[in-house]
């Protein structure tokens, strides 16, 4: 820590910050083109003009899904919510806990590169390799809405941040409930039940979620129960607010185990015999103190202290030739993120602000795998125990000189050290001297007419090894790898009911490594493999109408390509070719009507292109799919809404595909299903 104080200038000026702060905060500009957002859904705005630097100003491609487009979807896993978001791939594993990730700008989801960092209100929620547990214990039901940033331009994160970030920001005040049971196709059952109470200057916020199918497969039984609660005091008159969150997920899963290919397509509900006794139980508690206030009336703060509690067992053999493995982690990490705002009134720009703020996070984190048989341990051949220190800091700023023109230049560093037991071989390592990471950023946005704006940025974020890959077990100096990312593109509306946003992006990763999984069920050590220089590109289409005042249709369209420019000397087969697993082109789009003031009709579609498996790009491709959506909302009664809902409405048969040293395996999308909801406001 002390270090983290002495070496870091930037820190210290952020803190110094709110010292500054002597007069009194600017306007803020109401055009529709000061910034690149853009919402699907509804979205509860608080109207502040304090607090930190709105998402939707400071940075490009953000987009905003809103409660409207998410409370009423029942899904397995919350990550199946952003198949609706622009620009994004959903991978779906559909095996137990480890059921599926999201991701986006030509990274996949198969967790050799896990490049999207997630907050759950403000509060981090991967896990050490970069995955994203804690999503999970988040029901549709409890989330106001998801901000998504892509791209390489947000300073205020870093660890994890290669490609962008996302916050699911949940259910806080108000004064009624919600409930929605459930009952639907494979012995679906589902219930949630969202309450909130204001008494005075107190707000409580509660959630139960419970879940339980067969699955569509066999041997896919789940069961998952979620508990959160917040409680927050404000005292205006005294300019500050404290609040207490506490979140728990338990999840009991079953697994299905991967086919061949032709038995995925021709018999997918099929689970074979080798995988009988696969499956798993994740935990997950998040508990945070929040604090935030006015420090002057030009400057405000925040401040959140977290920990983070994840134990996942999981028993799971990939293949026939391969072998049952048990694989435990457990992993503690407690943080804190602190920001201060100045927000000035200067006579040399239309609006001036000034951000700054710390994060450090500690990790404790152990990890053992076994070799089994039927959940009985024959040997073991992993046992870390390893701690890892994160302390970052950034500066931004956004400067408006003109009405029309907007800057933001900005700057984080980050530091990382740590310390790997390895018991098992029992040696101890230190974590490579990654030194300061230095990722400069800078975007801006003009405003061509009130209803049309260009915009630009280029930022540079950074990746470094996970687990073992992290720490030094070979006599060499690693260096983080370097992704240095630039966007360009337009947003206009040209009618008021119609919106859109067009745009072109590049990321480079200068030594860019990805985890070895060992998905083969043989004993492996871990470790990196080096993939080389690599270079993502991709172009993204957005359009929003609202056709009639009863009717809004949106679309998105993304085409990508992410290839190996400068491959591992090891494997000179792989110069230009396709990173595996990203498909060429993702697809979504929907349709509201209100049909009636009483009854709602929509209908919703998400696709994407097929992918090769490897890098030498020799396998055939897979993973096509187009998948569509619809349901029908009717109020019976004052108080009481029924939902019809079905899933993959035309029964489309996609897989989800893997490829490792000789072997693969294919794991089946669910078929149709159908769902009857009861939602209730209480």
């Amino acid at each position: 820590m002390h270090r983290f104080l002495v070496l870091t200038p930037l820190a210290s000026a952020c803190i110094a910050v709110s010292a500054l702060a002597q007069t009194a905060p600017a306007d803020t500009p109401s055009s529709p083109a000061a910034d690149a957002a853009l919402t699907l859904g509804a979205v509860r705005i608080d109207g502040r003009s304090s607090g930190a630097l709105d998402v939707r100003r400071v940075f490009s491609s953000v987009d905003i899904l809103g409660a409207s487009l998410l409370e009423d979807q029942h899904v397995d896993y919350s990550w199946e919510l952003l198949t609706r978001a622009p620009g994004v791939q959903v991978t779906q594993f559909k095996q137990g806990t480890d059921a599926g990730r999201f991701s986006f700008r030509g990274f996949n989801g198969e967790g050799r590169v896990n490049a999207v960092k997630l907050l759950i209100d403000g509060i981090p929620g991967n896990d050490n390799a970069g995955g994203m547990p804690y999503l999970d214990a988040v029901f549709p039901l409890e989330i106001e809405r998801i901000a998504i940033v892509r791209g390489t331009n947000d300073a205020r994160y870093g660890l994890h941040n290669i490609a962008g970030n996302a916050d699911v920001i949940t259910r806080q005040g108000g004064d009624e409930g919600f409930a929605s049971l459930t009952v639907g196709s494979f012995g679906t059952r589902e219930v949630q039940i969202a309450k909130a109470w204001t008494l005075g200057d107190w707000q409580q916020n509660y959630f139960i979620g419970w879940r339980d199918s067969d699955g569509y497969r066999d041997h896919a039984q789940a069961r998952k129960q979620a508990l959160s609660g917040k409680w927050f005091y404000t005292r205006a008159d005294l300019g500050w607010r404290a609040g207490l969150t506490a979140r728990y997920f338990h999840n009991d899963a079953q697994e299905s185990g991967y086919l061949t290919r032709e038995q995925a397509e021709q018999t997918p509900r099929l689970s074979p015999a080798y995988a009988s006794t696969d499956g798993g139980e994740r935990s997950i508690r998040q508990v945070a103190l929040h604090l935030d206030g006015t420090l002057s009336p030009a400057s405000t703060w925040t401040l959140k202290l977290y920990g983070n509690n994840y134990e996942n067992q999981r028993f799971v053999r990939f293949s026939a030739a391969g072998v049952q493995q048990e694989r435990d982690n457990h992993e503690q990490h407690t943080g804190l993120l602190t920001t201060t705002t100045w927000r000035p009134s200067v006579a040399w720009a239309h609006e001036f602000a000034l951000e700054g703020g710390i994060e450090l996070q500690w990790q404790q984190n152990e990890a053992q795998r076994y070799r089994t048989v039927e959940r009985v341990r024959s040997s073991q051949f992993r046992d870390w125990d390893f701690n890892q220190q994160t302390q970052g800091a950034y500066l931004q700023a956004l400067i408006r000189p003109v009405p029309a023109l907007t800057l933001i230049p900005a700057l984080r560093v980050e530091h990382l050290d740590g310390t790997m037991h390895d018991r098992f071989a029992g040696k101890t390592y230190a974590m490579y001297d990654y030194g300061w990471v230095k990722q400069p950023k800078f975007s801006v946005i003009y405003a061509l007419t009130p209803d049309a704006s260009v915009y630009a940025n280029w930022g540079r974020t950074f990746q470094v090894g996970s687990g073992i890959d992290a720490y030094r077990t070979q006599d060499r100096n690693l260096r983080p790898s370097l992704n240095t990312g630039w966007e360009s593109g337009l947003k206009w509306r040209p009618l008021r009911q119609l919106e859109g946003r067009l745009a072109y992006w590049e990321q480079r990763a200068s030594g860019e490594v990805a985890r070895v999984l060992g998905v083969d069920g043989l004993p492996d050590a871990g470790g990196n493999g080096n993939v080389g220089r690599t270079l993502r590109r991709g172009l993204d289409l957005q359009l929003s109408a609202q056709v009639t005042p009863a009717a809004r249709v949106w679309a998105t369209y993304s085409r990508q390509r992410a290839t190996i420019e400068t491959p591992d000397p090891t494997a000179p087969q792989t110069a230009g070719k396709e990173i595996e697993n990203v498909p060429h082109s993702l697809v979504s789009g929907g349709w509201d009507w209100l049909w009636t003031d009483a009854s709602r009709f929509s209908l919703w579609a998400y696709g994407q292109g097929g992918y090769f498996l490897e890098r030498t790009n020799t396998q055939p491709r897979t993973g096509q799919a187009f998948i569509v959506n619809a349901s029908v909302q009717v109020r019976a009664t004052a108080r009481w809404t029924l939902q019809l809902q079905v899933k993959n409405l035309a029964d489309r048969r996609t897989v989800y595909g893997w490829y490792d040293s000789g072997s693969s395996g294919y794991s089946p999308a669910d078929g149709r299903s159908v769902s009857l909801s009861a939602d209730t406001r209480f």
